[in-house]
């Protein structure tokens, strides 16, 4: 089907994004750990994206694990999302279309956890009025009505 050049191509849809995402991340685990996690799920709300990996550490970081050795575990992960971190923000940008801003990673030892949480830069559409509280809960100037 041919598209006019005033029509854009369809968006995918928002289920098929975050599958894309849960895809490239367990890819990428496994191509440079030789071992990908066994299950992936992407959510976002709003600007944030989170990935949910599990069952990803590697024979080598069970051995760790089992003699004691978490903090090595932790540090060996920190260092490699580092390394990769423009990796992991590509997958997710070219999933969305939208920038990166902010990229975090943690693990959990039990159950055999990762998670993947990617800030967006904000969309410049107007946000509804009650998404505008403050960090202490006060709202926004609102017009006296009295």
């Amino acid at each position: 089907m041919a598209v006019s050049p005033q029509e854009e191509a369809p968006r995918p849809v928002r289920g098929e994004i975050l599958a894309q995402i849960s895809t490239g991340l367990v890819q990428l685990h496994s191509r440079y750990y030789g071992k990908g996690p066994t299950k992936a799920k992407t959510h976002q709300v709003n600007d944030t994206v989170v990935a949910i990996l599990r069952g990803g550490f590697t024979r080598v970081e069970h051995t760790l694990l089992e003699t004691g050795q978490i903090e090595s575990v932790y540090q060996m992960r920190r260092t490699f999302q580092q390394v990769m971190e423009d990796e992991f923000r590509r997958i997710v940008e070219e999933a969305t279309g939208r920038k990166v801003i902010a990229y975090m990673s943690s693990i959990h030892v039990d159950p055999d956890l990762a998670v993947e949480i990617f800030i967006l830069e904000p969309l410049d559409e107007p946000v509804a009025l009650e998404d505008h509280a403050s960090v202490d809960g006060d709202r926004p100037d609102l017009p006296d009505t009295a």
